[in-house]
């Protein structure tokens, strides 16, 4: 977590008291003073004092989960179950939230953590963090299939999608199974890709996010944490 949002998550400072407890250089990791904001912490690592006072936060936590059909990608919902939901009592500790979504029929792999900004910086757009799915279609996804896709989508109202990835797996009449691979997270944007081929998706869903692969352990609605080697690939989206 960068140091002046541990700060102000513990209610010691504002943004604009931490901003001048740094410019007094009364801010020490591990001893040595520091001067950026930015600086990327683990209070529960490091030794971190504001003006003299130890920072204590909230354990980071974080989580990959395989989500079934039917959950929404939500933390509160009351008329359906959400992937909050599927977490045990131990594991739902404040704040946490997934990061970004996957429609209600959409299974597949999931993060869920606590750390706040790392949806958003891993949702940014200069990540270009590849996504990749597995996807069935109701008719035949043709030879011209992958460069349709490689060239860029274009929507009927208009909306373009980054070249993305197609593998076809096997094509037959009336069906096809493929592999898909974006950088973007629109709106529907994997169904409405195969639409504008001509071709409706009848199952979707997500194998592979940000450096994470969903792996054949993992049964749908089941989750485990993240190992101590897994999550520095996330910290990497502080850079």
């Amino acid at each position: 977590m960068r140091l002046d949002n541990a700060i102000i998550s513990t209610g010691l400072a504002s943004r604009k008291q931490v901003r001048r407890l740094l410019r007094s250089k009364q801010i020490t990791v591990d001893g040595q003073t520091v001067t950026k904001p930015g600086l990327i912490i683990d209070s529960h690592l490091q030794d971190i004092r504001v003006a003299g006072e130890r920072l204590r936060t909230e354990k980071e936590r974080y989580f990959i989960l395989n989500k079934p059909a039917g959950v929404l990608s939500a933390c509160v919902d009351h008329q359906h179950q959400t992937v909050l939901d599927l977490l045990q009592e131990t594991d739902r500790v404040a704040g946490v939230y997934p990061i970004g979504r996957l429609d209600r029929d959409t299974e597949g792999l999931l993060l869920l953590t606590n750390n706040g900004p790392l949806g958003f910086r891993m949702l940014h757009p200069k990540h270009h963090v590849n996504k990749v799915y597995y996807v069935e279609v109701n008719d035949v996804l043709d030879s011209d299939a992958p460069d349709f896709f490689q060239q860029g989508v274009t929507f009927l109202d208009g909306t373009t999608c980054k070249p993305a990835k197609l593998e076809v797996l096997s094509r037959q009449k009336g069906h096809s199974k493929a592999r898909i691979t974006i950088s973007e997270g629109k709106f529907h944007q994997v169904k409405k890709m195969f639409l504008a081929y001509g071709v409706k998706v009848t199952y979707l869903k997500r194998i592979s996010f940000g450096g994470f692969i969903l792996e054949d352990s993992l049964s749908s609605g089941t989750y485990r944490e993240l190992t101590d080697d897994e999550i520095p690939i996330l910290m990497t989206y502080f850079d």
